[in-house]
């Protein structure tokens, strides 16, 4: 059996399915999928893509992690979110099953290992190892999905903390964990992380700030991690780095990795949502 991971698919369904199709003919001993994030929003069939990922998800053929616009959508549905003027998601919150998706949505992970990889949507921070990485998501998704979860969500919003600290605690601790690993890009050299720059493939000239990658003694540098969230960044393939956001929804590629093999599988998008700066 193969194991795949795919890149953003932010609602392009019929691009997904083209590419699982790919995944199928190459993979004639079965695959398992790993989707790091941002199934929904921006694209034309937030609907569609959530509706596939719960049938391949309980069939055993994939997993999929919560990423930045999953937690929004969850937010809206809970009603301690307003929505964007950016956002798709109309066409879940009238379905007749919203809640069943919900309900499956919000049980999904922050953070998976699989094929000797760590998968996350955005990024992990420095001080992590990848176990302490595990167990972090793992906070957040017993309160996710326990009985709390629409108080949390309501607590979720904010760039502060901005810096992980062991002692951190409560809401804090908890939006610390979720902001490095559903919306985290570039960082200080001490782990600070910056939520200003989003468009960019790196930081303004003269910054002091690095792709969280970058940053020296990061604890998972022993370790492949697989991320998203990136699109300005296209694919990135390093020995222990595999970057998949490829801006699908931006005209960009939709892109999965083998991760036996690293061998790239990508479909042509088109424009569904033209540049704005707002990934």
């Amino acid at each position: 059996m193969k194991n795949f991971v795919i890149g953003d698919l932010q609602g392009c369904a019929h691009e997904a399915q083209v590419l699982l199709n790919r995944i199928a003919d190459e993979s004639p001993d079965g695959y398992h999928v790993v989707f790091v994030g941002d199934l929904v929003n921006r694209g034309p069939a937030s609907l569609q893509a959530l509706r596939r990922s719960r049938t391949m998800q309980e069939a055993g053929l994939c997993e999929a992690l919560l990423g930045n616009h999953d937690l929004h959508l969850l937010a809206v549905y809970a009603g301690t979110q307003t929505r964007s003027k950016s956002d798709t998601l109309d066409e879940i919150l009238d379905a007749p099953d919203c809640d069943e998706l919900m309900a499956w949505l919000r049980r999904r992970p922050l953070a998976v290992q699989r094929a000797g990889c760590l998968m996350v949507h955005a990024g992990v921070l420095p001080q992590w190892s990848a176990t302490q990485t595990l167990a972090l998501a793992g906070e957040v998704q017993d309160i996710l999905r326990g009985p709390d979860w629409t108080s949390f969500l309501s607590e979720m919003y904010g760039n502060d903390p901005d810096k992980w600290d062991d002692s951190l605690t409560g809401s804090a601790r908890l939006r610390c964990i979720v902001n490095a690993l559903t919306r985290m890009r570039l960082c200080a050299r001490d782990g600070t992380m910056d939520f200003h720059i989003k468009e960019s493939a790196g930081a303004p000239e003269g910054s002091s700030l690095l792709p969280w990658f970058d940053l020296p003694e990061r604890r998972t540098a022993d370790i492949t991690v697989v991320f998203g969230h990136w699109s300005a960044l296209g694919l990135v393939q390093r020995p222990n780095l595999i970057g998949l956001d490829s801006g699908c929804v931006w005209g960009g590629k939709l892109t999965a990795v083998c991760l036996e093999d690293r061998s790239v599988l990508q479909v042509d998008c088109p424009e569904y949502k033209p540049h704005t700066g707002k990934k």
